[in-house]
């Protein structure tokens, strides 16, 4: 099944789990009732700071609207993993794994071009966001400070903050991001 209608089925089962208007969840979310009944309908293809949005509002992992059958044992391959774009083509995020009722992680293989950069929306409250540098420099902007990452390196922060990945070299940087929401 296509992302789109994924998101589709998934938005609508958590907005009636939970006994809210399209308006309600409007407020909750920051994103227009038009917008989100387009994608309850699969008629958009929303951006991932939209879906991080409307995880937000329904406090639930990023993963649980775009979540689909898994089976418990689960080989994913580069051509099956779910690719999203940033607000630019430049960034480019993978999902390998999602987050289900036994993992509350999600993990992603992300590739950002030359002299690029990506925002990301802060996640859902007490959400640590763990990066692993797979080649290239990644600089990462939040609140507190600007972090510079090499090739083999990582770091752990609280993603519950706007942050910014930033791409200040020619080549591209490929990385690992893990979004653990703690219980």
């Amino acid at each position: 099944m296509e992302l789109g209608k994924i998101i589709a089925v998934n938005l609508k089962e958590l907005r009636r789990e939970r006994n809210l208007t399209l308006g309600q969840l409007s407020k909750m979310s920051g994103i227009s009732k038009a917008m989100l009944s387009d994608i309850e309908k699969g008629d958009s293809n929303p951006t991932i700071n939209t879906i991080w949005k409307i995880a937000g509002g329904l406090n639930v992992p990023y993963t649980k609207l775009i979540d689909g059958i898994e089976k418990e044992t689960t080989v994913v391959r580069r051509s099956e993993a779910t690719m999203q774009t940033g607000e630019t083509d430049g960034y480019r995020v993978y999902c390998y794994f999602r987050s289900t009722p036994v993992r509350n992680f999600e993990l992603f293989y992300v590739e950002l071009d030359g002299c690029c950069a990506n925002t990301s929306i802060g996640h859902t409250d007490k959400a640590q966001e763990y990066v692993y540098i797979i080649s290239g420099e990644l600089v990462i902007h939040t609140e507190i400070m600007d972090y510079t990452l090499h090739e083999g390196e990582a770091f752990v922060f609280d993603s519950s903050i706007s942050h910014t990945y930033i791409n200040q070299q020619e080549m591209q940087v490929t990385f690992m991001v893990v979004n653990y929401y703690p219980h």
